[in-house]
């Protein structure tokens, strides 16, 4: 389902062009502020990451932690942030976002339970390990247990075996790894019904959009990315970083369930979703791309209309989907 507002261009709908004027004044705002930060030009050391991680969460204020979320342990010893709404008939499985080396389960609580109340889904997030402490594959592993955690066990937990997956940025890369390794290391297809996806990044060697993106002070630009994947995947060189494991651009994706794949045009991952859209859908599987115009990575965090927009759009797929 497109908004209110879309345009064909070059093939390719962009949605929003009517919010346009407020997006990209958003974006020269954030810029404008960025200028006035440091630019980092190394990973940062253990010291720093900890007080970056401390900034995000809004300095030594703790993120909303709701009473409807509940902590739990699952098999393998993941954690894992669980919302229960009155009334539901799925369950999303939820990973967040952060780089791999930001976030956490419970930086979400208000987001992911009006989803849950919203999209009548019970949600089970992800406390995935971070990098640079525990580098690729530790997020991804962890993934992968609270996964295989769900298909054993979700009937008995909540009475239902209608399961989604998806998530934002570092979210969406390690959902679609999570799917991945499900079929190809359990044989397990068709248990995860639909796929929603947010400006992941999904080729670690950079796509051309990553490249060519340059040094403009949004939330994530060209030499932000590269940092980012030297603390995920350290030691690794541009040949490694294409491995499937690791690229799921450059995997096979047959037998993956339908996906909603969403990125901004101002976005340095744009490519990335443009060309997973197109291997997704010519391996079989249905495919809803939105591209919202202006969109820079990471909007959804913001308080813009686009960013209700989307949240709109994410509950109506996740409610409906694979029913």
């Amino acid at each position: 389902m497109l908004s209110r507002s879309a345009a064909n261009v070059g093939g390719m709908t962009i949605t929003d062009d009517d919010c346009l004027a407020e997006t990209l004044a958003f974006n020269e705002k954030f810029e404008a502020a960025a200028v006035s930060r440091p630019v980092r030009e190394e990973a940062p050391d253990a010291a720093l990451l900890a007080t970056l991680r401390r900034n995000r969460l809004g300095g030594d204020t703790p993120p909303v932690r709701l009473p409807h979320g509940q902590d739990r342990v699952v098999e393998g010893g993941v954690k894992v942030r669980v919302f229960v709404p009155d009334r539901f008939d799925g369950v999303y499985l939820h990973i967040h976002g952060g780089g791999w080396t930001f976030g956490s389960a419970d930086g979400q609580d208000e987001r992911l339970w009006r989803l849950a109340e919203r999209a009548r889904l019970a949600v089970v997030s992800v406390e995935y390990r971070l990098a640079p402490e525990h580098p690729f594959p530790a997020g991804p592993d962890d993934c992968e247990t609270a996964a295989r955690w769900l298909v054993k066990h979700a009937a008995a937990e909540f009475g239902t075996e209608r399961l989604l997956i998806g998530g934002e940025s570092a979210g969406a890369h390690l959902s679609v790894v999570t799917l991945l390794r499900l079929r190809d290391r359990h044989g397990i297809t068709g248990a995860f019904r639909a796929a929603n996806l947010l400006f992941g990044p999904y080729d670690l060697s950079m796509t051309p959009s990553q490249r060519s993106f340059g040094s403009k002070r949004l939330l994530s630009n060209t030499d932000t990315l590269r940092r980012t994947y030297e603390l995920f995947t350290p030691g690794m060189g541009v040949e490694q970083r294409r491995d499937p494991e690791v690229s799921p651009l450059f995997a096979d994706l047959a037998g993956l369930p339908p996906a909603r794949i969403v990125v901004g045009t101002e976005d340095p991952l744009l490519d990335d979703s443009l060309f997973l859209a197109q291997r997704w859908q010519a391996a079989g599987a249905p495919v809803q791309l939105g591209v919202v115009a202006g969109a820079m990575h990471g909007f959804t965090l913001f308080p813009l209309a686009v960013t209700e927009r989307e949240q709109r759009r994410a509950q109506e797929f996740l409610s409906t989907t694979g029913r």
